[in-house]
């Protein structure tokens, strides 16, 4: 194999391994509570886990932000911005960790009032957050370490340690609930003990193997001018492009629900499919953009060059295969899922949009792992924002006479726009023109 494509896959098939176990935390605590004989479990720990997930999700830019800077910083063999890198983002985790604890009540309050639940799942969902809001020091500085082990291009620590939360939080999640006989709060109590967990790892883990880098954790540096704007301005567009992504997200399953449960059950389905997608071609955006910085910071236009188009090449492959997969195994896969077929019959009337998604949306995976390397992230908020605009005005345009099919029509414009945009707008990236 081309030794250009050893490194992306070095990088991209760890990273693929982290991304599929990521869902198995929310599965494994609701596999738990399925058994505790009360629907209402199933649905307080459904609806704490997503509202975790859209709180952590905002806060993505750590992760990302770490990564391009450190990429950078290895390239150029900085080892004094590689140290303070990960100093400022572990400083700024740790205080927007502390936010969060100290505004829980009113974020709490804030979320159920936008949540049409039971009282009775409502109660047991209140112990379930106010338990694992206490796990945001550990999750949020993990998004540190976890991106700054990318920069430094080594995505084996962060498959391990999700594979180790994993195996904690059943094993601690299983004594609670079965032998200590607690329920809502013993997942919960399992869930916070395999984020510290996580976290204690990535921790131990920088100690023993990147122990000569510890003379370079300096507190003085981190209020250095230069550095510190460029770590907030990275951060920021990113924070703002993520809000973007979200207000695409929670409208498409929202505008779903607008039309019926069953079409609501189909959306839901038929996104399992693109999320299947996206946590493959994930994997090679990380790789993009530990390789991109990389080479940026070394100044490597060739070897820039050359990782461009072999993870183009990549998703070019990988996109083919996914339709092809899709059109041949894709119902089946829906089956698997549910056995209801009023759900799987009416999913067939909008089952082409899926097959649409993999060569649609790949670029636009591939150019933001490179526009993370590149630290360009104000042309990745520029195209998520026109594109974001033009989801909302396709869909408005065309509710009326598509219904349905006007929302995936939108959706798919908006993940061939978002590629399109940044690969016009950031072509000098791609040709490594952009490297000074």
């Amino acid at each position: 194999m081309n030794p250009t494509s050893r490194r992306i896959l070095h990088i991209a098939v760890p990273s693929i391994v982290s991304n599929i176990t990521v869902p198995l935390l929310g599965l494994v605590d609701v596999t738990i509570v399925g058994h505790l004989g009360a629907a209402s479990y199933i649905g307080a720990i459904a609806i704490g886990g997503m509202l975790f997930n859209m709180i952590y999700w905002i806060f993505g830019f750590l992760r990302m932000g770490t990564g391009g800077l450190t990429a950078q910083a290895y390239g150029r063999h900085d080892l004094q911005e590689v140290s303070d890198v990960l100093l400022r983002s572990l400083t700024l985790s740790t205080a927007l960790a502390l936010g969060l604890i100290l505004l829980q009540y009113p974020i709490r309050l804030i979320a159920f009032a936008c949540i049409d639940a039971s009282p009775e799942i409502e109660a047991l969902a209140t112990r379930y957050f106010h338990i694992c809001i206490w796990g945001a020091p550990a999750t949020l500085g993990l998004y540190g370490f976890i991106g700054w082990f990318i920069g430094m291009q080594n995505s084996r620590f962060p498959m391990f340690i999700a594979l180790t939360q994993n195996i904690v939080n059943i094993a601690g999640s299983l004594f609670f609930v079965f032998v200590l006989k607690m329920k809502v709060e013993g997942v919960a109590l399992g869930t916070l003990i395999a984020q510290y967990a996580g976290l204690l790892m990535a921790a131990g883990m920088y100690l023993t193997y990147y122990k000569p880098l510890r003379k370079y954790l300096r507190f003085r540096n981190l209020l250095e001018r230069t550095a510190l704007r460029r770590f907030f301005q990275v951060n920021r567009d990113i924070f703002l492009r993520t809000l973007c992504l979200v207000a695409v997200t929670v409208f498409f399953t929202s505008r779903g629900a607008a039309y019926g449960d069953v079409i609501l059950a189909v959306n839901t389905l038929l996104m399992q499919l693109f999320t299947l997608f996206s946590y493959i071609m994930d994997g090679f955006a990380y790789a993009g953009e530990a390789l991109t910085g990389k080479n940026i910071g070394a100044r490597n236009t060739t070897e820039l060059r050359q990782t461009v188009r072999h993870l183009f090449g990549w998703g070019i492959g990988l996109s083919v295969a996914f339709t092809l997969l899709y059109a041949i195994g894709g119902k089946g896969f829906l089956g698997l899922l549910t056995n209801d077929t009023t759900v799987i019959e009416a999913s067939g009337a909008y089952f082409y949009w899926v097959l649409a998604i993999p060569l649609a949306g790949f670029t636009a995976f591939l150019l933001d792992g490179i526009c993370i390397g590149a630290t360009a992230t104000g042309l990745m908020l520029r195209s998520m924002a026109v594109a974001s605009v033009s989801f909302f005005a396709l869909y408005f345009g065309f509710e009326h006479t598509g219904g349905n099919h006007a929302l995936w029509l939108a959706f798919i414009v908006y993940l061939a726009l978002r590629g399109i945009l940044q690969a016009v707008w950031g072509r000098h990236l791609l040709t490594g023109t952009g490297i000074r």
